[in-house]
């Protein structure tokens, strides 16, 4: 694998280097790279495997490798735990691969075993991490403020701008989503000083029965609740289900990020308005992409094309962070225009 030989192949790699990523032809590839025919190995770590949007970007990322000739798999594990998160990076790394493409499921926890990555010459991509150090690039598929502030206004206008709300992680260690939240809680202070958030961070876990659980225990908590706001893909399914059971559809309010395979029985029937999310198979596409360039040698630049819809002129800030346009609003009359 590349990785091995780059020591002594660092000024060839620098001389051979060519567009790959970027439209190269496959078989040029097979002639330039000093990979094993540019079959570069990457690696994707969801937060879990279980998850259908992590299954998603795998899915992403298969189809990149396809097209470009490389092999792009992903292995995790059972739960959003970062241990076990830590255990399977651990196994990658001594398999020798030549890229890991992350989804942190604590950027902190994280951080030694990708250095370690890094030390091994493995090239670490990660997704929904800003503040990740180790790492090559971060990618975003968007300003997570800008996001964050998306879903409060949403929320806002069906809570007639006025009203208690609390607010729903995968995690307080999850990086994107709690940026989610400051930018929806600054947006409610500056734009709608008649609602009020109460209680804590409510962490999910990642998982739909704890949403639904913890979504009836604050309506017991706070009579006068009237809103969710979500950041975890399995907050709205279970927070939705929990207003429907309790007979609170049209009195109770919720928006957040999720899949439309996930939230579209509540957006027909109208339990909920709309969600907001992006397309999980263009970041797995993308991240590969990504991934592929560094180890092709290609220079990552602002205005970088990944080939991914949203991801076609990266914006790069504090030299690590790619920020995208894969921003998407989803309500009844464009639901069935999207399959994740």
């Amino acid at each position: 694998m590349m990785k091995k030989m780059l020591s002594a192949v660092l000024v060839l790699a620098m001389v051979l280097s060519f567009a790959g990523c970027a439209g190269g032809k496959k078989e040029d590839a097979k002639e330039d790279q000093p990979s094993s025919d540019g079959n570069y190995e990457i690696a994707i770590v969801p937060k879990d495997t279980v998850n259908d949007w992590f299954q998603c970007i795998a899915q992403g990322g298969e189809k990149f490798g396809k097209e470009k000739g490389c092999t792009v798999y992903m292995k995790g594990g059972s739960s959003a735990d970062a241990s076990l998160q830590i255990e399977v990076i651990e196994d990658i790394i001594a398999s020798g691969v030549d890229a890991i493409c992350v989804v942190p499921n604590d950027i902190d926890a994280l951080e030694s075993v990708l250095k370690k990555a890094q030390d091994a010459g493995i090239v670490v991509v990660t997704h929904e991490a800003s503040t990740q150090q180790n790492t090559e690039y971060d990618l975003e598929a968007f300003d997570n403020a800008e996001f964050g502030a998306t879903i409060m206004d949403s929320l806002a206008s069906q809570m007639g701008e006025e009203g208690q709300y609390c607010v729903m992680v995968g995690s307080l260690t999850n990086g994107s989503h709690n940026e989610w939240a400051d930018g929806g809680i600054a947006r409610q202070e500056e734009a709608y000083p008649n609602m009020e958030l109460v209680g804590d961070r409510i962490e999910i876990k990642d998982n739909s029965e704890t949403a639904y659980e913890k979504a009836k225990e604050m309506l017991k908590t706070y009579p006068d609740l009237k809103g969710f706001f979500g950041t975890a893909t399995q907050c709205v399914p279970g927070v939705a289900r929990a207003i429907e059971e309790l007979g609170l559809v049209g009195k109770v309010s919720l928006c957040g990020m999720c899949m439309p395979s996930s939230a579209g029985e509540y957006i027909e029937r109208g339990t909920i308005e709309n969600i907001v999310a992006w397309d999980p198979y263009e970041v797995g596409y993308a991240m590969s992409s990504l991934a592929y360039n560094i180890l092709s040698g290609e220079e990552i630049k602002e205005g970088i094309d990944l080939g991914a819809k949203g991801y076609e002129s990266m914006t790069i800030i504090n030299d690590k962070v790619m920020i995208g346009s894969g921003f998407l609003e989803i309500n009844k009359d464009n639901l069935s225009e999207y399959k994740f």
